[in-house]
């Protein structure tokens, strides 16, 4: 168990901590009554504080509580001596450490010690890499725009937005198996086929089946079942009745006897929340057999009662999923089923598949590369850079919008590739790569005795640590990564939140976007000395900052990783 001084720092907790100091006079006193009196929503009541992430207002805090706030807790805003003291001598786990706070123009603001916060968190580095809770359960992400209709999709029909959804299953199931769950997928894909080879080159890893497997046993088995539950619909019980989702269900792919089911009734009885009151009643086609053939067997061995199924969609398949979620329901699954759902992908002026978005990013990827390099950009190194490259940024452009949203890509042919945003792949990679170079270039260093080895952080003055970015870096990215990884599992386990889950699958990647080479400048090429971090000699009196800036970026490199790892992106191959 955590003691209170290895508990790695919390941003969520530090902001507890701090509602508690202010708010416990308010409700002790006289003004609790004003404080409760409903006037504010509890939601309105836990925004007491903000943490601060501008470096403008990071000048000058980290924490505010605005003066509207502290108008409604005391009279006339005055905040008590007691509660300052309290606030100064916070305590807690996972609490960062107070430096000071004071009454402002703005509210009440609160600084973090900074010497503290960077040894805490540069000697105990390992808790923050990881989900703050390892939790237990089993996930079936399913991607409806694999599963086979005549056939299995190629490259060249599977559609940018669908492509989309794709990447957002694979990088939910490996942040997922980061907290502990148990994750597969659905459906299974034939092997060897276009589509596995080509989600193979962008780094996705999907199950594949036997090119001669059938489920033909299940289609039947099911569709007995649907022909003999509850929420069929007699042809007396029909009439002339229509529906939304009769009529999206007809056309190819008919069954000789029809069946039709009444999901409103189904959504009714079992109180589903969330999902389109238009449903109505559909007709079960082979198409829907098929894909429920697929679910039902990908979680036959997972316990019931530990199960949830996440169906990633596209906003406009997203009545059609909702429709497969009743059915299945209909057949007799238990399992908790949400809705992940996508918004599309907008390519001006031009109609492009997968494999053509793919094959146009990739030409890019090797014209910039040819431009900085010229002839030297040949041989399996250059191919294995350019196709990491070109993965990456792929992943970037798909993955860094919040996943409701739409995305724009510029596809035009004579557009290039940039390098400079800083939530796209090349500016990631590129920032991993100069790390990769710095810590090369240091441990080259060691072996030619010209600098020592890294002391432990235990040894070092942190304080030493006072440029903006570098607080920046701590405040903003590494303490709050942990608790970012932990949004997920927190939005999935939510109850009542409906149909829909918002899985916040782009906090990850926003984390990799730090502008490291703006705040931290390192020289703009390998073979210059590499300025403020090594010096060209020995300077033991630099030596302690020079420690503590190399562990900063050590943190930030291992902080990469963790975060590339969920996008299954290898490391640049070195040249």
């Amino acid at each position: 168990m955590e003691t209170e001084e290895t508990s790695p720092f919390r941003v969520a907790s530090t902001v507890r901590a701090l509602r508690f100091a202010l708010r416990r006079d308010a409700e002790n006193g006289g003004d609790a009554e004003r404080a409760d009196s409903g006037e504010r929503s509890a939601n309105e009541r836990d925004k007491l504080w903000f943490k601060e992430s501008s470096a403008k207002n990071l000048r000058n805090r980290d924490f505010l509580a605005p003066n509207t706030v502290l108008a409604t807790l005391y009279a006339h805003g005055q905040v008590p001596p007691a509660v300052l003291s309290r606030i100064l001598t916070l305590r807690g786990n996972g609490v960062l450490p107070v430096a000071g706070c004071e009454v402002t123009a703005e509210g009440l603001r609160v600084s973090v010690d900074h010497c503290a916060a960077f040894r805490g968190v540069l000697c105990g580095m390992a808790a923050y890499l990881r989900p703050a809770a390892q939790r237990q359960g089993c996930v079936l992400i399913n991607c409806p725009a694999l599963h086979a209709k005549q056939a299995p999709p190629s490259p060249d029909s599977l559609t940018l937005g669908q492509l989309r959804t794709i990447l957002i299953a694979d990088h939910i199931g490996a942040l997922l198996r980061r907290q502990g769950y148990s994750v597969s997928f659905c459906p299974g894909l034939p092997e060897e086929s276009d589509i596995i080879n080509y989600l193979r080159t962008l780094g996705i890893d999907w199950p594949a089946v036997s090119v001669s497997w059938t489920n033909e046993d299940r289609e039947e088995k099911i569709r007995n079942i649907l022909e003999n539950c509850t929420y069929r619909e007699r042809e007396k019980e029909r009439g002339k009745r229509g529906s939304k989702g009769e009529e999206m269900e007809r056309g190819d792919g008919g069954m000789t006897d029809e069946v039709r089911i009444n999901l409103k009734r189904v959504m009714e009885e079992v109180e589903l929340h969330g999902y389109d009151p238009s449903l109505g009643t559909c007709t079960v086609q082979r198409e829907a057999l098929c894909h429920l053939a697929q679910l039902d067997r990908a979680i036959e061995d997972f316990p019931v009662s530990m199960a949830t199924v996440l169906h990633v969609t596209s906003c406009q398949d997203e009545f059609r999923q909702q429709q497969t979620a009743m059915l299945w329901r209909a057949a007799g699954t238990t399992a908790t089923q949400r809705l992940v759902i996508c918004g599309p992908v907008k390519t001006p002026g031009c109609q492009m598949s997968s494999a053509q978005y793919l094959q146009l990013r990739r030409a890019q990827m090797k014209d910039a590369s040819e431009m900085k390099y010229g002839d030297q950009v040949e041989g399996q190194t250059w191919e294995d850079i350019i196709r990491v490259m070109t993965c990456a940024t792929v992943r970037f452009e798909l993955l860094s919008t919040v996943h409701t949203s739409p995305v724009t890509l510029d596809v035009q042919r004579e557009g290039v590739v940039s390098t400079k945003g800083p939530r796209g792949g090349v500016f990631v990679m590129y920032n991993c790569a100069r790390l990769h170079t710095l810590f090369s270039s240091y441990e080259k260093g060691v072996e030619q005795g010209l600098y020592p080895e890294v002391p432990a952080g235990t040894e070092l003055d942190f304080s030493a640590l006072k440029e903006e970015g570098e607080w920046l870096l701590l405040f903003n990215y590494l303490i709050p990564f942990s608790e970012l990884l932990d949004q997920s599992a927190q939005a999935l386990e939510l109850e009542g939140g409906g149909a829909r889950v918002n899985l916040r699958t782009e906090q990850v990647l926003s984390l990799t976007s730090y502008p490291l080479f703006i705040s931290l400048p390192l020289p703009p090429s390998p073979t210059l000395s590499l300025s403020i971090y090594l010096t060209s000699e020995p300077l033991p009196h630099l030596f302690n900052q020079m420690f503590c800036r190399l562990l900063l970026l050590k943190a930030l490199r291992e902080l990469y990783h963790n975060a590339l790892d969920s996008l299954n992106l290898p490391p640049i191959p070195q040249l």
